[in-house]
């Protein structure tokens, strides 16, 4: 294949992982994912900041479609009842790239830079959901707390979803544990 084909990001990508998944992250080049994709490291950079965007792209268009989710939601919809939206705007984007979620985990499981990595996008995620929070009239302090637990559900229920054989949908897993979250806040 030539160098401009319209799938080089994919090619990319899936070169990464199995190089990363072979080799192991930290011994793994540019040059070499490039390779592998049948493409060139100016190529690479054409699509990829460096090698551990190959993992993370795509982050801010999860972000933007949780948010849509939150601007979408009917007026007097609770912040809960927002966030729910907004995990089910994720799940579309998790089932997209189904294939792709286990091995991204445990590559990124195997090197503290990448679990670094993990944490400051999952943070501008909750950040992003605050402040679409916010912006439909979620006080501050209840939008921070909502964005977090926002976060904090979808991380829980993306750990059951790859670990679930039996291909249960994303959905349900957000929604147990949303489930949950409500059982806790219950309790005395």
């Amino acid at each position: 294949m030539g160098r401009w084909a319209p799938d080089a990001r994919q090619r990319l990508q899936e070169a990464a992982l199995t190089l990363y998944g072979e080799r192991g992250y930290e011994e793994t080049t540019v040059a070499e994912i490039a390779e592998r994709a049948g493409l060139t490291k100016r190529t690479f950079f054409r699509y990829f900041t460096d090698k551990r965007e190959v993992l993370f792209w795509g982050s801010e268009l999860l972000e933007q479609q949780m948010v849509t989710a939150i601007e979408a939601a009917p007026d007097g919809t609770s912040a809960l009842g927002m966030l729910e939206a907004a995990l089910s705007a994720a799940a579309v984007r998790f089932e997209e790239a189904s294939e792709f979620a286990g091995t991204r985990h445990r590559i990124i499981a195997s090197s503290p830079e990448l679990q670094e990595r993990e944490l400051i996008k999952g943070a501008a995620l909750s950040a992003g959901v605050a402040r679409a929070l916010r912006e439909r009239g979620v006080p501050e302090r209840g939008a921070a707390l909502a964005g977090l637990v926002g976060a904090s559900v979808m991380r829980v229920a993306f750990e059951e979803w790859i670990r679930d054989p039996g291909a249960t949908p994303f959905e349900r897993f957000a929604a147990g544990a949303l489930a949950e979250l409500h059982t806790l806040t219950r309790t005395p």
